[in-house]
């Protein structure tokens, strides 16, 4: 099986309709706008009711009666004790593990539900089938398609993880950016109620394997909204008193977005990292029903998705993607943000929608999670520069373990340095050890959060430049799509009289990069520089007032 990966803007699928439809890859995001699928035309009449003088779908008789179950057992995924999590967390909670499934994403139920329910209601045989997916719904469309005999074509963007495309393949469907008019039938990821149905049965399941009166909270991953739409509309109509939890990013939080605003709202970017749930609008479909079910959303960073994972691999010895992973964030996000509320009878189930993530992002992940644990602090710390300070510098910081001390002589009165250790009670424990240093005379900066330092001061070596051409420097932090040619191309669109005074860049094996950049220009240039910024086409942030770069990397 041949897989073709292309980089065009546009791509023509062919529909029901026959006719072309034009289907955008943004270039900055793994999830593409797809064409909007109006559900009453592919979904059966026994389905429809009226309420309020509108057609919708009776989605309890389509949980009810999905056809999930051909290809899952009927027992549905486990349930499984995490004892060392509920131990940390001071509550009682279980995993849905979704990662088990066949394809190791829950995306499975949506897609060969609505595939089976359309080849059973067909009264003729179904040409194909078609889908736009960065990998995990791919997947599912593959395996259903083939159970089920019928041709599927897979439309991925070029930057999606190679696990995933080669997974798609090797399920059988036929992998390809362009696709011609073949009479394909649309199966979106989550706008339409047999796909909302089929995500649905894991509220189903949950309701067997829980006893309801003792169940307060369902933790729930949110992209384009099918998985948590299906399971509140299911919990709500049988157990009201269940919240509905969505968990986002802080870069990719359409649902949060929406919600405050009381409309759908499209989202100019997102963050890529959590590249299973990087999408930029719900449906609308799943934001009707969101905006009716859903109780709230909790919002997580990188370094606490990350360290989420750490948490599920140690109760079940299994890695979750970075989205597969939101649930468990946010529900530790949750009872840090509610210590009103005496957790230890209360019952969690975070969603574990996925395990789909390349191997070699494992570095970036095992590197983060003990920020988002909360057990190590970075401090910049000014120093006499004279023989002992040294000494009494680790002094304050012992019996911790220091994690990382960087240093380098040059030359003038006080020396800075960047240094991490380890703790078990980060706030009080930071406190104490800022107060002990500042009484011993030392200028200290608590540097933990700072995005700059994290991602790339602590991999630089070399420390302040000594030019005297360095004075009216300009350092930015560029992010890009990590895709073959992406840095070239950066490179190729810097002029040749622009001194780069600083470079780093580091593969962190998932679908952003990210280059710290330094320019010393030559005068008359800033015109074209600020055009340059304009029209390179990447996120960009200003890095001039950094306090990592004022004190360990400017002249």
């Amino acid at each position: 099986m041949s897989i073709t990966r292309l980089s065009s803007a546009k791509l023509l699928l062919s529909s029901t309709s026959r006719k072309l439809q034009v289907l955008r890859l943004n270039s900055t995001t793994t999830k593409p706008l797809t064409p909007r699928q109006k559900w009453p035309e592919l979904l059966d009449s026994d389905f429809i009711v009226n309420s309020q003088g509108e057609k919708q779908p009776d989605y309890v008789k389509l949980i009810l009666t999905s056809r999930v179950y051909d290809v899952v057992d009927e027992a549905g995924t486990p349930l499984t004790n995490a004892i060392n999590l509920s131990h940390r967390c001071g509550a009682n909670i279980y995993l849905k593990r979704e990662d088990l499934l066949p394809v190791f994403s829950f995306k499975l139920r949506g897609a060969y539900n609505m595939i089976a329910h359309l080849h059973s209601n067909s009264p003729q045989p179904i040409s194909g089938v078609i889908a736009c997916s960065a990998g995990n719904h791919a997947q599912g469309v593959a395996f259903s398609s083939s159970k089920l005999n019928i041709p599927a074509t897979i439309v991925m963007p070029t930057p999606t993880p190679s696990i995933k495309y080669t997974n798609v393949s090797r399920l059988g469907a036929q992998v390809v950016l362009l696709s011609t008019e073949q009479n394909l039938i649309n199966i979106p990821p989550f706008n339409h109620p047999y796909v909302i149905a089929g995500q649905g049965t894991i509220a189903l399941e949950i309701a067997r394997q829980l006893r309801l009166d003792k169940l307060n909270a369902i933790f729930v991953p949110v992209g384009g909204g099918g998985l948590i739409a299906g399971v509140a509309v299911y919990l709500k109509h049988i157990a009201p008193h269940v919240k509905i939890i969505g968990v986002e990013t802080y870069d990719a939080d359409a649902l949060n977005q929406s919600l405050k605003n009381s409309r759908s709202v499209t989202l100019e970017k997102v963050g890529l990292f959590a590249d299973g749930t990087a999408v930029k609008v719900l449906g609308d479909e799943t934001w009707r029903l969101a905006k009716e079910y859903v109780d709230e959303v909790v919002l997580v960073n990188t370094d606490e998705l990350c360290a989420a994972i750490k948490d599920i691999f140690e109760d079940t010895r299994s890695i979750v993607e970075p989205s597969g992973a939101l649930s468990v964030a946010g529900l530790k996000k949750y009872i840090e943000e509610h210590p009103e509320i005496d957790h230890r009878d209360k019952t969690y189930v975070p969603v574990l929608s996925g395990a789909n993530m390349n191997f070699d992002r494992l570095r970036f992940v095992s590197e983060r999670a003990v920020l988002g644990e909360g057990k190590e602090v970075s401090l910049a710390v000014t120093i006499p520069e004279k023989p002992g300070e040294f000494a009494r510098l680790q002094k304050v910081i012992n019996p911790r373990a220091i994690t990382e001390f960087s240093y380098r002589y040059n030359g003038e009165e006080n020396a800075d340095i960047f240094v991490s250790f380890n703790v078990v009670d980060k706030k009080k424990e930071k406190s104490s050890v800022i107060a002990a240093m500042e009484n011993c005379g030392f200028e200290v900066v608590d540097i933990s959060e700072n995005e700059l330092a994290k991602s790339h001061g602590r991999y630089l070596v070399g420390g302040k430049s000594q030019s005297t051409k360095s004075s009216n420097e300009k350092i930015y932090q560029f992010e890009f799509p990590e895709k073959p040619n992406a840095l070239f191309n950066f490179l190729q669109a810097l002029r040749s009289d622009w001194n780069i005074s600083l470079f780093n860049y580091r593969n962190h094996g998932h679908d952003v990069g990210k280059i710290l950049c330094a320019f010393t220009l030559p005068e008359g240039s800033e015109e074209d520089f600020q055009e340059f910024l304009k029209n390179v086409g990447y996120t960009f942030v200003d890095e001039s007032d950094n306090i990592f770069y004022k004190k360990f990397l400017r002249s």
